[in-house]
């Protein structure tokens, strides 16, 4: 999940490391026909938004110490200036799908004190970010049982999918991916459209969903790009509607995503302003200053300073803010910037080009 991220330049959680699963003698593998391998490349592109200049190429299978009726295999991608290998589990009838972030963490009495343990240790999380894992049940695959790892550094959480072998002796960070489901039609069917911020004509041919973090760097180049560059080169054939998706190791994002809610709440013409205004001073902004910033911005965006103190102090807007995220988790948006293009994903800025050919093909109706 995130690996696939990282290479592709977004901006994840949790950094992978290059750790794979265990290996069982190669005796037994299932081999999968080059369709069905097709297939599961074609979901990783989709469900991930690795662009088409990126290439991926199936590696080869090897039973899995992990569950008897996985196999591991590995996912060659290469962006054009270096390779890097991806592990994944793949279920032998090829209907599971389990993305390897860092590794598959062996444990030895299964208790969630020793998993939230291994993942603090694999994951080198900071002091400040409380690591739980709670709440499992059965998940559409009988050889594993998915839980919630919760991140919380104290003033926002954020919650990701677990997956616990049956037997209790491997946990990985990662969803279970359904095979047999469409990404693209799975988005266009849960993304919200209605009372959103929005840039553009509602009936523009093609429609740019972001989710993103207002102290993400990326994300700043990204609101940059598409306000500077697509946005004069498309025009009204183009319609960007804006979510909120603010990452738990950032100190004062969740409290500018309410701020810049508050402005859609109060006057929906002062958002993209003052939206651009936070980017824009990113790193003129701390946690000091936050508050007076947000209200300076404001003001100068068009808004009544008392109205929108009132609203950010009472975080009125903060059920927007939940819903977004709760929308996001669905689609298994992971990391910012991402963003969906006439329900394709594409995820952080690999490059102009391959947004430009994106919005190319939704275009021609692809």
């Amino acid at each position: 999940m995130l690996a696939f991220v990282n290479v592709i330049g977004g901006y994840g959680q949790l950094p992978p490391t290059q750790t794979s699963p265990p290996k069982k003698p190669a005796s037994s593998v299932s081999a999968l026909s080059d369709s069905k391998r097709d297939t599961i490349l074609k979901y990783i592109r989709d469900r991930f938004g690795v662009p088409d200049t990126v290439k991926l190429t199936f590696g080869d299978l090897h039973p899995s110490a992990v569950s008897p009726d996985f196999n591991d295999a590995t996912v060659i991608v290469d962006d054009g200036k270096a390779k890097h290998p991806q592990a994944l589990l793949v279920s032998r009838d090829a209907r599971f799908l389990i993305v390897v972030t860092g590794a598959v963490m062996e444990l030895h009495q299964g208790t969630p004190a020793e998993m939230e343990q291994r993942i603090q240790e694999l994951f080198k999380t900071p002091a400040t970010l409380k690591v739980s894992v709670s709440g499992f049940k059965l998940s559409p695959s009988p050889d594993f049982r998915q839980g919630t790892l919760t991140m919380d550094n104290g003033k926002s959480k954020q919650d990701r999918t677990v997956l616990l072998t049956r037997d209790g002796k491997h946990l990985v960070v990662s969803d279970l991916y359904n095979l047999g489901v469409d990404p693209r039609e799975q988005a266009l069917h849960t993304i919200s459209l209605h009372d959103e911020p929005t840039l553009g004509p509602a009936n523009a041919p093609v429609t740019i969903v972001e989710y993103a973090d207002l102290q993400c760097p990326t994300c700043a180049r990204m609101h940059d790009f598409l306000e500077t560059k697509v946005v004069p080169r498309y025009g009204n054939k183009l319609r960007i509607v804006f979510k909120e998706y603010p990452l738990p190791m950032h100190d004062w994002s969740f409290t500018a995503a309410i701020a810049d809610q508050c402005a859609y709440e109060i006057n929906p013409s002062a958002y993209v302003p003052l939206r651009t205004a936070i980017f824009k001073s990113q790193q003129l902004i701390n946690i000091t200053n936050l508050r007076d910033t947000l209200l300076s911005y404001g003001e100068q965006a068009g808004l009544d300073r008392v109205q929108l103190a009132g609203c950010l102090d009472s975080k009125s807007s903060l059920p927007r803010i939940q819903r977004d995220m709760a929308e996001a988790k669905r689609i298994e948006v992971n990391s910012t910037p991402t963003l969906f293009i006439n329900g394709r994903m594409m995820v952080g800025l690999p490059s102009e080009d391959a947004y430009y050919q994106a919005i190319d093909e939704a275009l021609k109706g692809k």
